[in-house]
């Protein structure tokens, strides 16, 4: 099979022309995020369409997806047509700003890895700039846009750089959402957290946290909480 190619245990992904590579961000808030008894979703930012088409293996949800790129949407469009859930998905070639202007839609579950780079240098390509780097999706930007679609009992997920979680956090409450949950990911048990997942809603509740580490202290060698996590979806669990 072509390197382009990205085989999971019930879809592929062709992410030829994906500014945005299949990678562990996006399996980690595919399978973590509860989306099993939810009816909408949205998915900002689909890239080849991965989450999209995990909600979809998860749920029985109606999924929107968005793609402002687009290379990046026509190949994840082809991913979708080619699964057995493109009944249920809906995919928009347009920015998230430009998305809510006009939906009326409310959404019981909004998910996103989105841009997450800020003030660093550009990538070598627009495509990929765009994609890495939230000089088109600021978070104010987003929060803005998800206070506009979610329902009252709604869930907001995403996934950051570590470092960026308190911040984002204290300007989610701004906006009306509160911290529910946390996942701090150590990409071994020895390193500091890399990423957060986070889980957001309108009621003020005391959070939960939790860390989860990838792998052990060899390359590929995952931990039991990692292969638990994915294990619906890699055909290597």
């Amino acid at each position: 099979m072509a390197n382009q190619y990205f085989k999971f245990k019930k879809f592929i992904i062709n992410q030829n022309n994906c500014a945005m590579k299949v990678g562990t961000d996006g399996v980690l808030i595919g399978a973590w995020v509860d989306c099993i008894d939810k009816k909408r979703i949205l998915d900002i930012g689909t890239g080849s369409g991965l989450i999209s088409l995990m909600m979809a293996q998860r749920s029985k949800a109606v999924i929107d997806a968005i793609e402002i790129d687009n290379n990046s949407f026509s190949q994840a469009k082809e991913n979708i047509l080619n699964s057995d859930w493109g009944n249920r998905i809906n995919i928009f070639n347009i920015s998230f700003q430009e998305f809510n202007k006009n939906k009326s839609n409310l959404y019981n579950l909004i998910v996103t890895n989105p841009p997450y780079f800020i003030n660093s240098l550009k990538a070598n390509t627009p495509e990929r700039t765009n994609a890495r780097h939230n000089n088109l999706l600021t978070h104010s930007d987003l929060l803005a846009g998800v206070d506009k679609l979610l329902t009252k009992e709604g869930v907001f997920c995403l996934i950051l750089p570590y470092e960026q979680t308190q911040g984002f956090i204290k300007l989610a409450e701004n906006y009306g959402f509160y911290c529910t949950k946390i996942l701090k990911v150590k990409p071994t048990p020895e390193k500091k957290p890399k990423r957060a997942l986070i889980e957001l809603r309108r009621e003020k509740i005391k959070y939960e946290e939790n860390v989860l580490i990838i792998e052990k202290s060899k390359r590929h060698d995952y931990t039991k909480e990692y292969k638990e996590l994915t294990k619906d979806f890699y055909l290597a669990f």
